[in-house]
């Protein structure tokens, strides 16, 4: 299984980040306590959903400092005495 590009990241919306982080999270969970009880089958999962998780963290702090630069831009200059 090969690693997943951060375009198709880009293309999801905010809700489905965020979903998808929770599900991540979750699945790691899950896997760390699969190597826990010596019951885990693919040790490599750790890597791809480090990997995913870190893209879609990556992608949804971009979008909250875009929205948050695009707040400050529309914010009316405060004039100088």
């Amino acid at each position: 299984m090969a690693l997943p590009k951060i375009d198709e990241v880009r293309e999801m919306g905010d809700q489905d980040i965020s979903d998808q982080i929770a599900s991540v999270k979750k699945e790691l969970f899950q896997l760390r306590f699969q190597k826990a009880t010596r019951r885990l089958e693919k040790p490599h999962q750790f890597k791809h959903l480090r990997h995913r998780l870190a893209q879609l963290m990556t992608v949804e702090h971009e979008r909250k400092l875009a929205a948050a630069q695009s707040s400050l831009e529309s914010q009316p200059a405060s004039e100088e005495k």
